[in-house]
């Protein structure tokens, strides 16, 4: 009788104990999800969210493919076209003709030729801060299509062989979404070319990324690789092979400098006769980066005057918060006394361009937009 309540005894310490664990891992995972780390739980909704408005509502995604879809953004979510891009109109009309209208108007290409269709991977490449990421923006808004940006990072793990299959859900995600493009910036990085220094766990998702992307060969998939890098010849030759239209970004020339400054300068309050052709031509060996923060930094100067104006009134900094700054125009001295300007004064005798034809540029250049359409 002893032994059977002693079995009881032990059976029923073992069901506690077990009961108590469980309580102890539900009640620290509502801890975490509740206070910790609550934005998992808003990055599933999110996800879930941007999934439905490109139609993939429903899809049955295993635990590597959720994992990749937090890299997924609906083109909505991109602000850049092409318009807003200035000085790369040889290469935005290669991308519309070779990319975009593959993609949107897959019948146009198939029904006539067999060797007709979009490239399967392109490669952007130049010096930094010449548009290359902001035309990858730019081909995902205006083509529709899924853009999924991939960090190196969401494609590492340590444990082994994990990082092959993250890779393998990148390509199954991107078939079920498509038209789809992956973009990998700073690819060099991440697929450079290989040697017998790389770890082995590099190697092995090195190669299946390109087994993965060979497979998309065999099937109508509407999926480009899109890459963007400042250093080309680190790629592996196996990558590059995979990639056979490549844009050269290079630094703008004067004619390019002007239409950047022109998009640029669109909303800012200016000088009526802004020497905008003068001040193009003085910019030699700025990247639309440059001249970005070029003109952010002379844009400051009237605001910095209009602060120091007003000084330390607060009563008078209240009453033009309410009725509007009265800020001077931007004028071509802005951009010589901005910090960091490395800019001389103009020479009187160079040609000017006032700052009211600027509008005029910007119509000449408008192109109408496309929309998406069923390919059926």
């Amino acid at each position: 009788m002893s032994s059977a309540q002693s079995t009881k005894r032990i059976i029923l310490d073992a069901a506690l104990f077990f009961a108590s664990q469980a309580a102890v891992y539900y009640t620290i995972r509502w801890i975490w999800d509740a206070y910790v780390h609550p934005a998992d739980k808003e990055g599933d909704v999110k996800r879930a969210e941007v999934l439905k408005r490109l139609g993939a509502k429903g899809l049955k995604l295993d635990e590597y493919e959720k994992a990749i879809s937090k890299e997924v953004i609906h083109p909505d979510n991109i602000s850049v076209r092409f318009a807003d891009i200035g000085g790369l109109d040889p290469i935005v009309n290669s991308l519309r003709e070779s990319i975009i209208y593959p993609l949107l108007y897959p019948n146009l290409f198939s029904s006539t030729s067999s060797l007709l269709g979009a490239p399967k991977g392109v490669l952007l490449y130049g010096p930094p801060g010449c548009g290359k990421t902001m035309l990858a923006r730019a081909l995902a808004k205006e083509s529709g299509a899924a853009f999924i940006n991939v960090p190196a990072s969401a494609l590492a793990n340590k444990w082994f062989g994990e990082s092959n299959k993250l890779v393998a859900g990148l390509f199954s995600l991107a078939r079920k979404m498509q038209p789809c493009i992956i973009f990998i910036d700073e690819i060099d990085s991440f697929l450079r070319e290989r040697s017998r220094e790389d770890h082995e766990v590099t190697g092995m998702m090195k190669a299946e990324f390109m087994t993965s992307w060979d497979g998309l060969l065999s099937g109508p998939d509407r999926i480009l690789v899109l890459g963007a890098t400042n250093r080309p010849t680190d790629i592996d030759p196996a990558i590059l092979r995979r990639m056979p239209k490549r844009f050269a970004v290079g630094l703008p020339d004067t004619d390019q400098r002007f239409k950047i400054l022109s998009l640029m300068l669109k909303d800012t309050k200016v000088d009526p006769d802004f020497p905008l052709r003068l001040l193009a031509q003085q910019t030699v060996g700025h990247s639309g980066s440059d001249l970005r923060e070029l003109c952010r930094s002379a844009a400051m100067v009237p605001v910095r005057e209009c602060m120091r104006r007003l000084g330390d009134d607060v009563e008078e900094m209240a009453k033009a918060q309410s009725e509007g700054f009265d800020i001077r125009p931007l004028s071509l001295d802005d951009f010589y006394n901005a910090e960091g300007s490395t800019l001389a004064p103009p020479d009187p005798d160079d040609d000017v361009i006032p700052v009211r034809h600027i509008s005029e540029v910007l119509a000449a250049e408008r192109r109408p937009v496309l929309e998406p359409v069923d390919p059926e």
